[in-house]
């Protein structure tokens, strides 16, 4: 395939002028969809960093020398939910979670703080 043939498969069809206004709506149907979207999965995704954060905190608290415990937990931890999911578990990463979880200890304060 040569240059111009693939351009010519990049374009778009043109539509008959009556059916641009129809082309348009749908156009932004479709966008504002897939922003919603987007913005939906990452206030969740934030939420679940809240959670996990929470969930590190209170086990935390339950160790007899905190900080040991705290590291031992997320070292596990870490270990662990890596092999399960791959990215984003990192040592690192978990005690961001952790550390998220601390000035907003209430979730619903966390989703306010997202909506802006």
């Amino acid at each position: 395939m040569n240059a111009e043939e693939q351009n010519a498969e990049e374009q778009p069809e043109p539509l008959e002028p009556q059916w641009n206004a129809v082309h348009d709506r749908i156009h932004t149907i479709v966008t504002q969809a897939r922003s919603r979207s987007r913005q939906a999965v990452n206030m969740e995704m934030a939420a679940a960093y809240w959670e996990n954060g929470r969930v590190i905190a209170e086990e935390e608290l339950r160790g007899a020398t905190r900080a040991d415990y705290g590291k031992q937990v997320v070292t596990a931890l870490s270990g662990r939910l890596s092999q399960e999911f791959d990215k984003g578990f990192d040592r690192s990463n978990l005690w961001n979670m952790r550390a998220f979880h601390s000035p907003l200890p209430i979730l619903d304060a966390l989703r306010r703080e997202l909506r802006g």
